[in-house]
């Protein structure tokens, strides 16, 4: 049985601090987990502050190769000044104007989609710290070209919460089955019932699976 610990406080502590904390309550909880950090070392996981810019960059990416996303993303960015596209930035960008960096007609129309989004108050950038993971998942998905998929996404690595899993992600999948001695891959509800131990540090769990994929 895991070893019971407050939820752990966003505001108080270091980031290596609370990775510190999290990688020894996951080595206790789980101790094959253990043997899978022990190989990684220190969990570098830290916030993406640009919360506009990655979420375009999600949508950019659907679907693409790594590098035609990044390719586009560049493009995307060179639109605007500073290579930084805001909200009102990219609201008052021509359809037009997204089509010719290589954007579909759909992709180009989720980019409005959020714009709106962070100017019509669905998306708060600045009550995201006060809101609940849930709570965030449900202003993302209201955008079209969002799912929950993204929106765990841009929990974990944009806001760094500690205790998102995402239980349908195909990394996650294939690690836990490689790891845990699964035939095929984990359905969501297994995820669930394996990482009951590791909360409240789902995240860093969930960045040293991503990482044990490149072991040997």
């Amino acid at each position: 049985m895991a070893l019971l610990s407050p939820r752990p406080s966003r505001r108080r502590g270091g980031r290596a601090d609370r990775h510190r904390a999290a990688v020894r309550r996951l080595s206790q909880a789980d101790p094959g987990l253990g043997r899978i950090i022990a190989r990684i070392g220190p969990c570098t996981l830290s916030p993406r502050r640009a919360y506009f810019a990655t979420l375009c960059d999600s949508i950019i990416s659907q679907q693409l190769s790594t590098r035609v996303a990044e390719v586009i993303f560049a493009r995307f960015t060179a639109l605007y000044p500073k290579q930084r596209p805001t909200p009102v930035a990219v609201a008052k960008t021509p359809l037009s104007n997204l089509r010719a960096i290589g954007l579909s007609r759909q992709k180009a129309a989720y980019l409005k989609d959020l714009a709106e989004s962070f100017q019509d108050g669905r998306v708060q950038p600045g009550r995201l710290v006060r809101q609940s993971n849930e709570e965030i998942i449900g202003a993302l998905v209201s955008v079209h070209g969002i799912g929950r998929w993204t929106a765990e996404m841009f929990l974990i690595f944009s806001l760094n919460r500690l205790d998102v899993l995402p239980v349908d992600d195909l990394g996650i999948r294939k690690a836990i089955q490689r790891w845990y001695g699964f035939k095929t891959l984990p359905a969501a509800r297994t995820i669930r019932k394996i990482g009951r131990p590791w909360h409240p540090y789902e995240t860093v769990a969930s960045w040293y699976l991503w990482r044990s994929l490149r072991l040997d």
